[in-house]
């Protein structure tokens, strides 16, 4: 909270929302397009998307994807110009052997073998370690308003990670983009049926300890909202197979309330051979161990000699040596990369996966750090066990007075800060060996929060504002900001300076910009830029009214009310902050000005002080909020609107000027914004 909310977006690396990219990955279900549900409103429209999925007793599968897409306006064309289809080379197999064109005038086309590209996913386009990860990509040419595509799509993975183990997560189209959904789900009957005996085929895991118990039998479950159409009866043959068939009409779904849904709501259709959250976790750990060697100890003292300003003291030193000198190789999270390079190599190359940076540190650590895969549930042990339930991986570590959670994938977090909205959320303790391995996190902030913004603006005698702005930063809002300047290339900069004064009130244009090294992360960091606003006064009007040039100050609103109930919820003030906006403005020579009355307010939960002075045409202002506390409980919401209605009144006050031009003088009051 407090200044620079929208420094969330800026940080937030750009995701391709386009059907061409969110229809046809091979390994989910087709995202829904982000358009209106009736159909002819839609850029395009899928008319059909059929998919047959077998899994067999060892692990492997076949996915089948068959769509015939309408397009409906020039949109749709281009956002259908390009399939792309990603999968790991490793284990998984790609075949495209239909992609074809009915034209509206009454012709068609196929397309040729050579429109279809096999490359590298952009991602590690610069990583050779990594390029197994791959995208199948179709050109397409020629498509107008009117016309059908049909596409094939096979993908076959064989020994995947975690065979003979598997699972799925499926969610029916509920948007109106699909008009009909066709789903085949065929499985071994034996893995969810009856448990294993002595004499199982099955291949055996890498790890003994974490191989299939005896009795354990797999789950599935169906939403009452997307019942299946039809379910075959296994018998008792080895081989029987368990097949259902879904056929769904996605308008006649209920629609989900955004407000109602969370993230411990299930897909509608869940398989896990999991039986147990224990035995996930036993797979997850073996997994996820690391040996060292000692070369890998002489490897880091050499990196970290050649870096003296992260060498302070070992533990931060590997930290700072694994998340700033090791570049994150941006892939969503895959337990089965664990392991499959050598330490030394991740280190030398000077790029890795986030697990194997997360890997890297632990090797680097030792038994002190444990490794927490975070659930985007709300409630992960209550859900059917199975790794897609995890989102990343995170460190902890106890330091005797409080755990320490690290991220080295961020690459700028300063040690024992993560994204703050991890805090709060589950994770599982992959190097847990007794007890409950779920844990909660915590994540306090090494440091105190604190944000100091000053202006040294000018009002030139025509009217611009031209304005120095320097921001220096700790906590939350510092790590989005580093962020965003991290992963923006410099000559990007002016455009993230250009955010950042939008979102704090400024209007103009930005002239320069510079900010402090982001990985330099024992001190604040800080952002300079000069910007220059044209017209901010009109001095043809009388009487002048300004507000001050100063970041607007964000303070929670008030809550609503709790649902079927006239209680109001508590209030989130989020991590405490202090926060501090200073203002020097120069007027013009032969003005004067007129300042409103600085506020007071003095709460257990928040401060907040203002202060406004004039001397020799010069203007200083001061606005100071601390909030104290994480939350204002509900029987003081209405202190807390009296708090809030203070700090917004006072933001709203007004500079009035006043210009003697000749032998002219127009007084004014202090007044309120119309």
């Amino acid at each position: 909270m407090g200044l620079l909310l929208a420094a969330v977006a800026l940080s937030s690396r750009a995701q391709d929302l386009s059907p061409a990219a969110a229809v046809q990955t091979p390994s989910s279900k087709p995202a829904a397009i982000p358009t209106p549900a009736a159909a002819a409103e839609t850029p395009a429209q899928i008319e059909l998307l059929e998919t047959k999925i077998r899994f067999e007793n060892n692990g492997d599968s076949r996915k089948e994807v068959h769509t015939r897409v309408r397009i409906n306006s020039e949109l749709g064309a281009r956002q259908f110009a390009h399939l792309n289809f990603n999968f790991n080379r490793a284990y998984e197999k790609v075949e495209i052997p239909l992609v074809h064109i009915t034209h509206s005038s009454g012709g068609s086309a196929d397309i040729l073998p050579s429109a279809i590209t096999d490359e590298p996913e952009p991602a590690v386009g610069d990583a050779p370690a990594y390029q197994d990860i791959r995208v199948k990509s179709v050109r397409i040419l020629g498509l107008e308003p009117a016309d059908v595509l049909e596409y094939r799509v096979t993908t076959t993975s064989t020994h995947p990670p975690f065979s003979p183990d598997f699972w799925l997560d499926h969610n029916f189209d509920r948007t109106g983009v699909v008009t009909k959904e066709v789903f085949d789900l065929d499985l071994p009957a034996r893995r969810f049926t009856m448990p294993l005996d002595a004499k199982d085929p099955l291949p055996t895991p890498v790890d003994a300890n974490s191989s299939i118990s005896p009795t354990a039998v797999g789950q599935i479950r169906i939403s009452p909202q997307t019942p299946e159409m039809s379910k075959n009866q296994p018998g008792t043959d080895p081989d029987a197979r368990l097949v259902y068939r879904w056929e769904i009409a996605p308008a006649t779904l209920p629609k989900i309330d955004a407000n109602a849904h969370t993230a411990s709501d299930e897909p509608d259709i869940v398989v896990t051979t999991f039986a147990s959250w224990e035995q996930l976790h036993r797979r997850l750990k073996f997994a996820t161990q690391i040996t060292a060697s000692t070369v890998i100890f002489t490897q880091a003292a050499q990196a970290m000699r050649n870096s003296p300003g992260n060498s302070t003291g070992n533990d931060a030193g590997y930290y700072y040596l694994v998340s700033g000198k090791v570049r994150t190789v941006d892939l969503p999270l895959d337990f089965g990369r664990f392991g499959k390079r050598k330490m030394e190599d991740v280190l030398s190359s000077g790029a890795g996966t986030p697990e194997d940076k997360i890997s890297l540190y632990k090797a680097l650590r030792g038994g002190q750090v444990h490794i927490l895969a975070v659930a985007a549930s709300d409630t992960p042990e209550k859900l059917l066990p199975r790794p897609s339930l995890f989102t990343q991986l995170v460190t902890a570590t106890d330091d005797g007075k409080r755990t320490v959670y690290a991220d080295p994938n961020l690459e700028v977090a300063p040690l024992g800060m993560i994204r703050p909205d991890l805090r709060g959320k589950k994770a599982l303790d992959l190097s847990c060996s007794q007890g409950s391995c779920w844990k909660t996190i915590t994540g306090e902030l090494p440091f105190s929060s604190t944000q100091r913004v000053s202006v040294d603006a000018t009002i030139t005698p025509d009217g611009a504002l031209n304005a120095k702005v320097k921001y220096s930063m700790r906590g939350d809002n510092e790590l989005l900001l580093r962020l965003a300047f991290h992963q923006s290339p410099r000559d990007k900069w002016k455009e993230v300076a250009q955010l950042m004064s939008l979102s704090d009130g400024f209007r103009g244009k930005i002239i320069s910009v510079s900010a402090s090294d982001p990985l330099a992360t024992k001190l604040p960091f800080t952002v300079e830029y000069e910007i220059s606003q044209p017209k901010f006064v009109d001095w043809s009007k009388k009487p002048i009214r300004i507000p001050a040039p100063l970041p607007v100050l964000t303070v929670p609103d008030l809550p609503g009310k709790v649902a079927s109930s006239d209680k109001t919820s508590t209030i989130d003030l989020g991590t405490p902050l202090d926060v501090e906006t200073r203002v020097t403005l120069h007027l013009p020579s032969g003005t004067s000005v007129e300042l409103p009355t600085g506020t007071i307010v003095d709460r257990d939960y928040a401060t907040f002080v203002s202060r406004y002075n004039t001397d020799s045409g010069t203007v200083t202002a001061v606005r100071h909020i601390n909030f104290i506390h994480r939350q204002v409980k509900a029987d003081r919401v209405p202190d807390y609107a009296a708090f809030l209605h203070a700090v917004q009144t006072d933001q709203a006050q007004l500079f009035t000027l006043t210009r003697t031009d000749g032998s002219s003088t127009t007084a004014a009051s202090t007044q309120q914004k119309p």
